[in-house]
């Protein structure tokens, strides 16, 4: 059971970083120079030329810089959510841990206990 938990883990990490897989654009020349030039037409804007497919161009570069920054955060949000619950699972096992070393001690005072009778009860006998 622990195996398929810990498998599952694995899994939703590795898709949650799909997103930060560099996206390749090939380019011949300077974005926003014209048709074909930065990644495509990207429409009639960018495939005319000068300085407004250059003026695009810049804020398309800056969406995607922006996008990559707000995926960055979101992974390290999932990082400190995930730290914090590996901690506070930690935290339980310790618990838990006390719980079962604290039961250990008593069921050998409860064991002693009813060794030191037995003796008691053979010596009366005798």
């Amino acid at each position: 059971m622990a195996h398929n938990i810990a498998a599952r883990r694995v899994c939703i990490l590795r898709n949650s970083l799909v997103f930060l897989r560099p996206q390749v654009r090939a380019m011949t020349s300077e974005y926003g120079s014209g048709e074909g030039k930065g990644g495509g037409a990207g429409g009639s804007v960018r495939s005319a030329g000068g300085a407004f497919g250059k003026m695009e161009a810049a804020r398309e570069e800056e969406y995607f810089r922006k996008l990559q920054q707000e995926q960055l955060q979101a992974l390290r949000d999932h990082h400190r959510e995930s730290v914090k619950s590996h901690e506070d699972e930690i935290q339980m096992h310790q618990e838990s841990i006390k719980k079962h070393e604290d039961a250990i001690k008593r069921s050998k005072k409860m064991k002693n206990k009813i060794i030191e009778t037995m003796r008691e009860v053979e010596d009366k006998k005798d």
